[in-house]
């Protein structure tokens, strides 16, 4: 695990997308984008059916890894308003299996804001506790610290030669963005205005390798990046699409 600390708090980098925060035994991920692969093909556009199942078998097997008691999934649960119906049997099976042994929040995304806890879990718009607000898109104006999801950040860090593409978070004072969980999600910059509308200030991307969180300022451009060898960065890549 590698700690990264957020407003007083201290969580764990699990994964490449995903927090644990030990305080509330609570995993934290952002935008998994359930059934987005029978969305396309409703649209002609074949993807491998599988994503639901990769993406919940990652998040379970990290409930097991971290012991965590609490889910929360920070909105864009599902890749459009019908895919909560839509989720496929197996994968189904296994979201039921997880929300009945453990207690799943599901905070509502710009992609599922009628998600009803089909399967199970609850259904918040936002949650706020522990001096703390978890929801969907950062709030620019938020009068508490926040954690989000939404815009998949990644960053192109060069590493001998050659640009190598991660998932990361986006920290700033008040702001944490996470990148997106989802096996088929893909990625905004993490310099990109939008995010920096949001975050404001100073901030940072963070990828965890091995024991210790990697930072870099998000003004930086083809920055030599000559402490971290490419074993470290043998993360996995985030997928295409939104």
């Amino acid at each position: 695990m590698v700690p990264l600390l957020f407003a007083n708090h201290r969580f764990d980098i699990v994964a490449p997308a995903a927090l644990y925060w030990p305080a509330k035994e609570a995993l934290l991920v952002a935008d998994l984008h359930l059934e987005k692969a029978s969305f396309y093909a409703r649209q002609g556009q074949m993807l491998p059916p599988y994503d639901s199942q990769a993406t919940l078998a990652e998040l379970a097997g990290l409930v097991r890894e971290t012991g965590a008691t609490t889910i929360f999934c920070l909105g864009d649960n599902y890749h459009d308003g019908d895919g909560e119906a839509r989720l496929e049997k197996e994968a189904a099976k296994q979201l039921i299996a997880m929300t009945t042994a453990l207690k799943w929040i599901w905070i509502t995304g710009n992609h599922d804001r009628d998600v009803a806890g089909l399967w199970g879990g609850a259904v918040l718009d936002e949650w706020t506790g522990e001096g703390l607000a978890l929801r969907h898109e950062a709030n620019a104006d938020s009068q508490l610290p926040e954690i989000s999801g939404h815009y998949h950040p990644k960053i192109r860090v060069p590493v001998r030669g050659r640009h190598v593409s991660r998932r990361c978070f986006v920290k700033g004072r008040q702001h944490l963005i996470m990148p997106a969980f989802g096996a088929l999600t893909g990625g905004m910059a993490a310099d990109h205005p939008a995010i920096e509308a949001c975050v404001g200030g100073p901030a940072e991307a963070i990828i965890g390798l091995k024991e210790k969180p990697v930072s870099f300022p998000l003004s930086f451009q083809d920055r030599e990046t000559e402490s971290i060898d490419q074993k470290q960065l043998a993360l996995p890549l985030a997928g295409s699409g939104n």
